[in-house]
This record gives C-alpha cells, sequence and structure tokens, in this order.
C-alpha cells in the first residue's frame, strides 16, 4: 500500500490545485483585506484571482509544452523492446521438420525470447525541425501575449463594473440626501398645518413627493446589487458575491484629467501598435503562419536518419549473454518523389494562413486606429459635460436654497419649490452620470492605448501567474 500512497499523493496534489476553490479561497483571501475597494485595488484583485485568467495561464503553459517537444525532435531516440512468444508446430510442419532433422530431438512446442534495443536520431529533415521549433516558440510567446489581453480586458470590465456600482452607490446618496429634505420639509409642514397657518394639501403634497422618493431609493438599491453580483464575478468571487463587510470608494467629485488627453491621435494609435497585446499576438501568428510555410517545404527533400541496434534472440529462455545478442548500424535515407500532390497543397495551405494573418493583422490595426480616434472624441465631450454638470448643480443647489427661503416666508407656492428640487436631484444625478462617464472615457482610452495595466507592473503581485 505504501507504493500506492506514493503513486496518488501527486495526482491528490494536482486535483487540489486545479479545483475551483483554489483560486475562490485566493480571492477570498484577498478581500478579506480590504475594507474599502477602490478601482486599481480591485483590477488588481481581478488580474490575480479572475479564473479567466488561470485559464488563460494554464494555455501558455501548454504552449511551453509544446515547445519542449519541439525541442526534443533533435534529441536521439532510444526504445527498449522485449518480446516473448510460444509456438506449437502443426502436426504436418512437425512431422516435416522430424523427417529432415534425423537423429535429433524436436518438441513440437517451444518458447522464444527476443529482447532489443534501438537508437535512432534523425540528421536532416528538409529544416522541418528548425521551422517547428520556431513556430512552437512563437506560439508560445503569442499564448502569453494572449494572456496580457485577457489581463487588459479584464480590467477594462472590472473599471465599467466598478463605476456602474459607483453610479448606483452615488444615486442611492442622492435618494438619501432627498429623503432627509422631504422629510424635514414634512414635519415642518406638518407643524403649520397643526398651528393652522398651513394647508394641509402641503403635507400631503410632500408625504407624496417622499414616496416617490422611497421609489426611487428602492430601484436603486436593486442597481446596486446587480451591479456588486457583476463585479463580483469578475473579481472571481465565489458565487458572485462581495463580501458584506466591504464597501466602495464615492465616485470621485472631480476626476483627475486623463494624462492621454493631451497627446495627439497619431501618436497614440503609433504606440498602440506597439504596446497593444492584442496586436503582437497577430504578429506573432503571422510569424508562425511563415514557419509553417518551412514547415510545408520541408517534404521536397530528403530525410536522413541514423539508425543503431542491439538484438538477442534465445528459445526456452531469455538471452542473457553477450552471445545471444547481435548488432546493426547504418544511415537510412529516403525521399519521396510524388505524393498525390499533397506537398502542393500543404505549401498552398501555409501560403493561405500566412495570407490570412496579414490580413487579420491589417484589420485590428485599423480597429486599434477606431479606437483610439473613438475614445478621444468620448473623452473631450465627457470632460465638457462634466464641466456643465458641475456649474448646473451649483445654480441648481442656490436656486434651490432660494426657493426654501421664499416658500418658508410663504412667498412661494410649493410646487414651486418641488420644481426646485426636481431640479437639483435631476441635475445631481446628470453630474454623477457625468462623472462616471468621464472616468468610463478615461478607462476606455487607456484600453484602446494598451496602457491600461502600466500601473500594475510596479505591482508584480497583481500580474504573477496563480
Amino acid at each position: 500500500m505504501k507504493w500506492l500512497n506514493l503513486l496518488l499523493a501527486p495526482l491528490v496534489l494536482c486535483v487540489l490545485h486545479l479545483s475551483p476553490a483554489y483560486g475562490q479561497t485566493k480571492d477570498q483571501e484577498l478581500l478579506d483585506q480590504v475594507q474599502v475597494l477602490d478601482l486599481h485595488t480591485a483590477q488588481c484583485i481581478a488580474l490575480s484571482a479572475n479564473p479567466g485568467i488561470s485559464a488563460a495561464q494554464e494555455r501558455v503553459a501548454q504552449a511551453q509544452a509544446r515547445l519542449r517537444q519541439a525541442m526534443a525532435a533533435w534529441w536521439p531516440s532510444l526504445d527498449l523492446s522485449a518480446n516473448g512468444m510460444h509456438q506449437r508446430l502443426s502436426d504436418t510442419s512437425y512431422a516435416l521438420n522430424r523427417r529432415i532433422a534425423t537423429g535429433q530431438n524436436l518438441d513440437q512446442s517451444s518458447m522464444h525470447y527476443s529482447t532489443g534495443l534501438q537508437a535512432t536520431w534523425l540528421l536532416f529533415d528538409g529544416f522541418y525541425r528548425s521551422f517547428n521549433e520556431k513556430r512552437a516558440q512563437l506560439a508560445q510567446q503569442a499564448e502569453e501575449e494572449g494572456l496580457n489581453d485577457s489581463r487588459r480586458l479584464l480590467a477594462a470590465a472590472v473599471a465599467q463594473a466598478f463605476l456602474q456600482a459607483q453610479l448606483a452607490q452615488t444615486h442611492i446618496d442622492i435618494d438619501h440626501a432627498n429623503r432627509t429634505f422631504y422629510t424635514r420639509l414634512l414635519d415642518n409642514a406638518q407643524r403649520r398645518y397643526e398651528v393652522g397657518v398651513g394647508p394641509w394639501g402641503d403635507v400631503l403634497n410632500i408625504q407624496v413627493q417622499l414616496n416617490n422618493v422611497k421609489a426611487s431609493l428602492l430601484v436603486h438599491q436593486r442597481e446596486l446589487q446587480a451591479a456588486e453580483y457583476g463585479l463580483a464575478a469578475l473579481l472571481g468571487s465565489n458565487e458572485a458575491l462581495l463580501p458584506p463587510h466591504v464597501r466602495l470608494t464615492p465616485l470621485a467629485k472631480n476626476p483627475e484629467r486623463a494624462s492621454l488627453h493631451v497627446m495627439q491621435a497619431q501618436q497614440l494609435i503609433e504606440e498602440a501598435y506597439a504596446l497593444r497585446p492584442d496586436v503582437r499576438r497577430i504578429e506573432h501568428r503571422l510569424q508562425e503562419a511563415e514557419a509553417l510555410a518551412g514547415m510545408a517545404k520541408a517534404s521536397l527533400y530528403p530525410r536522413v536518419q541514423l539508425a543503431g541496434a542491439l538484438e538477442g534472440k534465445r528459445e526456452d529462455d531469455l538471452p542473457v549473454e553477450s552471445a545471444d545478442y547481435g548488432n546493426s548500424i547504418g544511415v537510412n535515407m529516403s525521399w519521396n518523389l510524388y505524393a498525390g500532390g499533397a506537398d502542393k497543397a500543404r505549401m498552398a495551405e501555409a501560403g493561405h494562413a500566412r495570407l490570412e494573418a496579414a490580413y487579420s493583422l491589417a484589420a485590428l490595426r485599423n480597429q486599434v486606429a477606431s479606437e483610439i480616434r473613438t475614445s478621444l472624441a468620448q473623452l473631450a465631450e465627457a470632460e465638457q459635460q462634466l464641466r456643465l454638470q458641475q456649474d448646473t448643480v451649483k445654480l441648481a443647489a442656490e436656486s434651490r436654497q432660494l426657493a426654501e427661503n421664499a416658500y418658508t416666508a410663504g412667498e412661494y407656492a410649493l410646487i414651486q419649490l418641488n420644481e426646485a428640487q426636481r431640479d437639483l436631484t435631476t441635475n445631481s444625478s446628470r453630474l454623477a452620470q457625468a462623472q462616471v462617464s468621464y472616468q468610463s472615457a478615461q478607462q476606455q482610452l487607456l484600453e484602446a492605448s494598451g496602457r491600461i495595466l502600466e500601473s500594475f507592473q510596479a505591482q508584480p503581485h497583481c500580474l504573477q501567474d496563480q
């Protein structure tokens, strides 16, 4: 049983390592250390604990293993063989052998044993191994860029989900402020009605407004829950739930101005061609297609192989003495002269694969340029909207205060105060949306330019292998 335990132990460890609980436990440990979750921390947790990133890392590991397989072709191959065979002659063959072997004792049944050791070493294969190793290296590099691209897209997705959760959280804050205002106003209206200086209609009107605020609060609370579920799923949290103690940072009232905003579009486009991992991945695929074309041409060359063998044979017992063994060594050469056009078809296939990769790269570069220009335009528009809404909210707050003072003094009707309050609430919501739109446009530009992961380079734990 001891040897069985030794065999099963690595298998059990492997299963534990690959099980989903491994990533969830790691993610839970990271979230347990956080009380107030900001965007950068959320992206870091997702990059280090999201199961999709783990899957991309496994694809890189597979590509590394395929590269080692390609490199193994340069080494000799050594094969050990053994054979044991029981033979029983037919009655006719046995009788014939007895007549031929006069004076010898022959058995109708016999045992034949053989063992052998064969070594082969491929000397030349039309440069197939060289191109195959190069193809495997490029495939590994392409998978590494695919991992980085998964990280880029994940960081961008986390940013959008986090900002939507912050927006819902801000709407809740606005509803709370609105509820506080109408609660205070309702108390004043009831006191004025009780002393006979205020109408009952004001009490009813304010109560209706307060109920509307409570209904809006319920909607925004559900929106926050839904946004947090989506964010938790991106973070890789167990069952798509954030720990109950985690709170999101408030939405920034004055977001920092994007440093990329001042750069020219063409400069950003050129940098994106060099930085974006999806572009580099297609470039590696193009080079891989060129290596495949070289592999396809290998069949046009002869194949030369060195082979040596040590073989022993014996009846009724295994060969154990040197006299039982013989050996051989030789050089083999084969050259296929015609294969029904398969060689030509393989080269044509490789050529079309190279053209496909080239066209895909050209299409992606156009897409990158479009994303950069669109993101810059959206960022400029979002910045203008943000500045405009900031000014509008200041005006609406001042207007609401004047309306409240006039209503308290009996100079305004309640309907005028309600209108001023609705203007303030509406514009506060628009300001929150403008703040989110501005930061969202910043993240989209960082994603399009390939710079969204730059801030994590100084934090290797965010990008480390899981």
